[in-house]
C-alpha cells in the first residue's frame, strides 16, 4: 500500500480516537445540554465560584428573574448582574448564546464563602451547609421549591434536564450523587425540568478529605523531582569515582 495512503488512515484513525475519548469523556461532541445548569467549584477554605448556565426562559420560569423572554430582543446584561449582585459577591459581565430557539446566558459568580450563596437571588433556593465533621468536610445543599413566573410556550418539548454539578478539591469518601464520580472529583445530580419547576426537591451530599488533590499532587511530584535529581547525582558520582579508578590503575 502506497505510504501515502497509509498517512491518511492513520490521520483518519487518530480523528476517530479523538472523537472517541472526548465522547466518552462526557464532555465535547455528545456533551449533555441542560435548559438550566449550576456548576460549583468548592474549596477546603468554603470559598467558590459558581456559574450559571441558563436558557431565560428557565432563569424566568425558575427564579422569577424580571427578562425579556424574546431570543430576538436585546440581552439585559446590567438587569442579569443586579439579579446575581450581593454584597461579598463578585459577578462577571454575562455572555450568551443561542440553542433551539432560545437564548442561553452564562453567568460566573465568587463568594468568599459557599454560605453565602443564598443570599443572592437565583442561589436563594438553595440552604448551603459546609463544615467540619471529624475527619472529613461535610458539603451539604438542599434545592428547595422555585419562586418562577408562568411562561407561554418557548418550545420546551418536555425532556428537558436541570444539572447541579460540583468540583471538589479533595477526594470523596462518600457522596449521594445517583451518578459515579467523574474525572476523581466531579460530581453531578440532574433533575428533569418539569420536576424542578414542580418543586421536587433535591438533596445534595459530599464529604470531602481535610488535603486537596493538589496538595497532594504537587508534594507526588516533589518527591518525584527530587528522587530523580538524587539518582542523576549518584549517577554521575559512580561514572566519576570509576574514572577515577581508572586513571589510578592506568597510572601504576
Amino acid at each position: 500500500m502506497p505510504s501515502g495512503t497509509l498517512r491518511r488512515i492513520a490521520v483518519v484513525a487518530a480523528i476517530a480516537c479523538a472523537v472517541g475519548v472526548t465522547a466518552c469523556g462526557g464532555g465535547g461532541l455528545f456533551r449533555q445540554q441542560y435548559e438550566y445548569e449550576e456548576e460549583l467549584y468548592l474549596q477546603l477554605d468554603g470559598s467558590a465560584i459558581a456559574y450559571v448556565n441558563a436558557s431565560i426562559p428557565a432563569l424566568v420560569a425558575l427564579r422569577g428573574a424580571d427578562l425579556n423572554i424574546d431570543p430576538r430582543s436585546r440581552p439585559e446584561r446590567e438587569k442579569l448582574r443586579a439579579l446575581f449582585s450581593a454584597p461579598g459577591a463578585r459577578v462577571t459581565t454575562p455572555t450568551f448564546s443561542r440553542r433551539h430557539g432560545r437564548r442561553f446566558v452564562h453567568v460566573r459568580v465568587d463568594v468568599g464563602d459557599i454560605r453565602q450563596l443564598s443570599k443572592i437571588a437565583p442561589f436563594a433556593w438553595s440552604t448551603y451547609r459546609f463544615e467540619r465533621q471529624g475527619d472529613v468536610f461535610a458539603y451539604r445543599q438542599v434545592v428547595g421549591k422555585p419562586s418562577g413566573t408562568a411562561i407561554g410556550d418557548v418550545g420546551w418539548k418536555g425532556d428537558e434536564m436541570v444539572s447541579f454539578k460540583m468540583h471538589l478539591p479533595s477526594e470523596i469518601p462518600f457522596n449521594n450523587s445517583p451518578k459515579p464520580v467523574q474525572r476523581g472529583n466531579i460530581l453531578q445530580w440532574e433533575q428533569p425540568l418539569t420536576d424542578r419547576i414542580a418543586g421536587v426537591p433535591l438533596e445534595i451530599e459530599a464529604h470531602l478529605e481535610p488535603k486537596s488533590i493538589l496538595y497532594s499532587t504537587l508534594i507526588l511530584f516533589a518527591g518525584t523531582v527530587i528522587a530523580a535529581a538524587l539518582t542523576f547525582a549518584v549517577a554521575i558520582w559512580l561514572v566519576v569515582r570509576k574514572g577515577r579508578r581508572e586513571e589510578i590503575a592506568s597510572s601504576t
